[in-house]
């Protein structure tokens, strides 16, 4: 692993390191929902806006990520971001009321929204196309590894301090990287200087509209409301899509599903985060509803599928260029249909089972998620490579977010006809679906 790290730039090593640090900032909230519920008076539903809002920011914004790279010198762009997260972090760090912390969270997910598919693209970029596979095998143990610490540093922390030094954490980290490493940061996206097309941007609410929608599902009735923000917002998307093919420069170029295997590759970058995801999410249940466990402890419990996945993701890298993604996407979508499998029969038996499970759906991402995105950016030119980066980041956040939003109405539905054990078995078996799903997927793409 430290040796394909080795390999990178020092400005990729920057790039790397600042989006950990924020990516981390995706799974930490769940841990403190409790706490924020008692200390603020909230219920359920409202304390579910720290993560749905983050999501729905981030969602707004990657498709404008092509669009900021073009326009704004990098060096500029990350510090922009970089400092939109820092002052979002503050405001949710010392704010007196719930309504801050949803402001901050909001800032947080818009700057996270336009980093991850540019710091994606700008890799990329720079890197020759046999090399992409060991590369972003790199950042998918980044991105990966960060969602999968993000819940274990929050129960340690959480365990002895208050919910506002989490913020801290981000604020006194993230705020050292951005000073020290400013002399690593390099201009090497060349600029293509355009107009802003503020009534796409608009369109792109329909993104967010769609998003939220399915977010609230769990806690909400399906009424003309929602039917309206439904209907509206696939309007929205529909404005979007037909102004971007007759745009001459659009904000998202949809040329990129002309290109053969970048379709199915995006698709499976979306079905595997949904495993990762979902083992996030079932995992500490299984652990501190079923075993019992503390909240410390179910976070501890998920170092050994963390570690498992940071060491996978480079491996896998490296395999693509040997046995071809067809064979990785196999081994990966095998290990998940094991894991489901495990969860579902033995995993409410034995804590041991569920923590073997949980390493086999986070290990099986490492095979899928980051290949997939190399092969899909390897079937574009390089000049639509930060578009072909923005669909696939948004289509995949869509997906995993859509992912969390069917597994509660499962454990709930499972739950009232049941008891919670069952519900957590049987949503883990109605998943095994979806690595089924991206074996059927992955025949689709020619080639190995």
């Amino acid at each position: 692993m430290f040796k394909n790290i080795r390999q990178l730039t020092p400005f990729s090593l920057v790039l790397l390191s600042i989006s950990f640090i924020m990516s981390i900032s995706q799974s930490t909230m769940t841990t403190t929902y409790p706490i924020l519920m008692k200390s603020f008076n909230v219920d359920t539903t409202t304390v579910q806006w720290l993560t749905t809002g983050f999501m729905v920011a981030m969602t707004l914004v990657m498709p404008l990520s092509p669009w900021l790279l073009d326009n704004i010198k990098l060096k500029q762009l990350l510090n922009g971001i970089v400092a939109v997260f820092l002052v979002g972090t503050v405001i949710a760090m010392i704010t007196p009321n719930f309504t801050g912390i949803i402001i901050g969270r909001l800032l947080e997910g818009v700057a996270v929204g336009a980093l991850f598919p540019t710091f994606q693209s700008v890799i990329i970029e720079n890197t020759p196309k046999d090399n992409r596979g060991v590369t972003m095998g790199v950042v998918g143990l980044v991105m990966g590894s960060a969602l999968a610490v993000g819940p274990i540093i929050s129960g340690i922390i959480l365990q002895w301090v208050s919910w506002r030094a989490l913020f801290a954490l981000f604020l006194i980290v993230l705020l050292i990287l951005a000073i020290f490493l400013q002399k690593y940061i390099e201009n090497t996206h060349i600029l293509k200087p355009s107009r802003f097309d503020w009534f796409s941007a608009v369109t792109l609410l329909g993104f967010g509209g769609i998003l939220y929608s399915i977010s609230i599902l769990p806690s909400t009735t399906i009424n003309w409301r929602w039917w309206s923000i439904i209907i509206i917002s696939v309007l929205l998307l529909i404005i979007f899509i037909t102004r971007q093919i007759k745009l001459r420069v659009p904000f998202l170029d949809l040329q990129v599903f002309k290109y053969a295997g970048y379709t199915p590759a995006m698709l499976l970058t979306g079905l595997s985060y949904s495993g990762l995801i979902i083992a996030t999410v079932l995992l500490p249940l299984f652990y501190q509803r079923i075993f019992n466990f503390s909240p410390l402890v179910s976070g501890l419990l998920m170092v050994p599928a963390a570690i498992f996945l940071s060491q996978l993701n480079p491996r896998a890298g490296q395999m693509l260029n040997k046995i071809g993604l067809k064979k990785l996407v196999y081994i990966g979508m095998g290990m998940m249909i094991l894991g489901y499998l495990l969860l579902s029969t033995v995993g409410a038996k034995f804590w041991i089972a569920a923590l073997i499970a949980a390493m086999l759906l986070e290990g099986g991402n490492a095979f899928i998620m980051m290949p997939a995105v190399t092969a899909a950016n390897n079937a574009l030119p390089k000049d639509l490579v930060s578009h072909g980066t923005a669909i696939v980041t948004t289509m995949r956040q869509f997906i995993g977010a859509t992912s969390v939003v069917v597994a509660s109405i499962l454990i709930t539905a499972f739950d009232t006809r049941f008891n919670f054990t069952v519900a957590l078995t049987l949503t883990s078996q109605c998943f095994i679906i979806v690595p089924i799903v991206g074996i059927i997927l992955i025949n689709r793409i020619k080639g190995k």
